[in-house]
């Protein structure tokens, strides 16, 4: 026997001990997230999500750096083909395969030469299936109301999960419950042999609430279903929404939310069965808000070069009012848009592309409220050339030259971000009705309030900065001036001293870094009376520098505003 397979297997074990040790520590944070929410331990829920993030990167780093010091051999072509035939073996009996792979992938890529991105050596295409994955504990639990009555199922149900706090009227709870479901009976309350719930085994927790995710079968039927749990002033639980609209449901899984604290033993198991209560999310979204986005990317990154497969249109300059930071082009047939720092930026901008990374690893860490777009960073992307228009490729080469490569028939863009594609509010402004322009203005406002409420102020808050989602939701994308509402400071504007003060084009006052007019926003933003009024008569507070620095005193105070992801007339109020 050569020794090349025998050094592979032990390199294979090592790279899979990387992962498992990721998902063990991935479990224990997330199983956590149970007792924070039980003490109502915001602060920490925040902190815990944050090193979850970074959780994966600093295993993939201790893997890439073990391989190293150990095997000064890794450039080797043929070891690499044997290291995957032997991490797949590895994989056979895993809980988590899917995973894993990603992980090799992650820590391959750190070691390889682009050239080396293919399915030989990497997980270009997945190897072990994942639909009949069992592990020790179920997926979901089952429950029979034909056998104990509704009222006892859903009694069952809520106890399973053996929360450790009392619930304030669990009795009223529940017979608002029963009435939610009486009203959406399915099949016209015709109730079949089958007829069941299933719920899955974990409790989903994000920000101040715990969610019981299930489904509810009924002959052919499937009807989803999500229970929000809350705690009231005095720590105690109460039940505040039973979800069963597609649209509530949506929202609750965006892209633009935080993701979920789940305990998985086998994560593939709980994708499937959201696949069936949101059949028109894609399992890349999916997985990243169960805080698997790195296996989320893995399962962007093969979508996109299948869609590349099957579309012949071109990359081109994305449309828009044109941004001084970040250069953003798009692939039309694609939902998506692909952003990328420039290398100058243009006046009055002063920051530097390290500032605006760490800006948009603020958002990836920070608390979302269904207003800022998640997005998926990627390095080393490579593009046919063919694929690209002549004038995005001239752009690219005369902003951002320093991170473009062209070998070939190939460019490769050494740094990334992507979001999915919406309508920027101020073309969507543009076009609409009257009716649709008055809630989109609306939507602006309160989307300004949420991120308050999360301590964000948006910085650059001009119109063509937010976009309008399908569902009509106004969500902020432009992160490159964001800052914490902590760090600034909201003044009012000095009053005018005479008519020079008056004709001037620059203040005539002093202005540091951090200082924030709100007074200025009423005009700045809106230049017809029609939509002015409409943001007037709903959020005339925003331009009153007072409301901001009480916001900024609840946040000090530690006070974490409700910031609901359903729509208040799903609630039991």
């Amino acid at each position: 026997m050569t020794t090349a397979p025998i050094a592979a297997n032990v390199i294979a074990k090592q790279i899979m001990q990387g992962f498992d040790k990721h998902y063990r520590l991935f479990r224990e944070i997330s199983a956590e997230a149970k007792t924070r929410f039980e003490r109502a331990d915001w602060h920490a829920a925040a902190n815990a999500n944050r090193d979850r993030i970074y959780m994966y990167d600093r295993r993939v780093e201790e893997t890439v750096t073990t391989l190293r010091q150990h095997y000064p051999q890794l450039h080797n072509e043929q070891i690499w083909q044997d290291i995957k035939a032997a991490y797949i073996h590895l994989l056979l009996h895993h809980h988590q395969p899917e995973c894993a792979e990603t992980f090799f992938n992650s820590v391959a890529c750190r070691l390889l030469h682009r050239s080396y991105y293919r399915n030989e050596f990497i997980f270009w295409r997945p190897t072990v299936a994942t639909e009949h994955l069992e592990g020790e504990e179920p997926i979901y639990r089952s429950y029979y109301p034909n056998e104990v009555g509704l009222q006892r199922c859903l009694l069952n149900m809520v106890q399973s999960y053996q929360l450790q706090r009392p619930f304030r009227d669990l009795r009223g709870d529940l017979r608002r419950l029963l009435q939610a479901f009486s009203q959406y009976a399915l099949d016209n309350d015709k109730l079949y042999p089958n007829y069941h719930f299933q719920v899955l085994h974990s409790l989903f927790f994000r920000n101040k609430g715990a969610y019981i995710v299930g489904r509810e079968l009924n002959g052919y039927q499937t009807r989803p279903f999500v229970i929000s749990i809350l705690q009231d002033s005095e720590g105690k639980l109460f039940i505040d929404a039973m979800l069963t609209d597609p649209q509530d449901l949506s929202l609750l899984f965006s892209f633009s939310r935080a993701y979920f604290m789940v305990d998985m033993e086998v994560p593939s198991g709980y994708v499937q069965f959201l696949r069936t209560l949101l059949p028109r999310k894609p399992k890349v979204e999916i997985y990243s808000m169960l805080g698997l986005q790195k296996h989320g990317k893995t399962l962007f990154y093969r979508d996109l070069f299948q869609h590349f497969r099957h579309s012949t249109d071109q990359f081109c300059i994305a449309s828009g009012i044109r941004g001084m930071v970040m250069l953003v082009f798009t692939l039309p047939s694609y939902p998506f848009v692909f952003k990328i720092i420039k290398d100058i930026f243009e006046k009055p901008k002063e920051s530097n592309r390290d500032e605006v990374k760490e800006k948009y690893q603020l958002v990836k860490n920070h608390d979302r409220v269904g207003r800022l777009a998640d997005t998926l960073e990627y390095s080393n992307v490579t593009l046919p050339l063919s694929r690209v228009d002549p004038e995005l490729l001239q752009e690219l080469q005369q902003y951002a030259s320093s991170l473009l490569h062209i070998e070939g028939n190939e460019l490769t863009i050494r740094h990334v971000y992507i979001e999915r594609r919406m309508v920027p509010l101020n073309e969507y402004l543009a076009s609409a009705s009257s009716e649709a322009r008055h809630g989109a203005v609306y939507e602006y406002g309160q989307a300004i309030r949420d991120l308050v409420g999360a301590n964000i102020f948006p910085g650059d808050m001009m119109l063509k900065n937010f976009g309008v989602t399908h569902h009509d939701r106004v969500v902020f994308y432009d992160y490159d001036e964001i800052e914490y509402i902590t760090d600034c400071r909201f003044r009012r504007v000095p009053p005018s001293t005479g008519a020079w003060d008056d004709l001037s084009a620059d203040p005539l006052y002093s202005v540091e870094k951090n200082d924030v007019f709100p007074e200025q926003f009423e005009n700045f933003f809106f230049h017809d009376e029609e939509t002015r009024n409409v943001f007037l008569e709903h959020h005339r507070d925003l331009i009153d520098p007072a409301w901001w620095k009480q916001q900024q005193r609840n946040i000090h105070d530690g006070v974490q505003a409700d910031v609901f992801p359903y729509r208040n007339s799903s609630r039991f109020l």
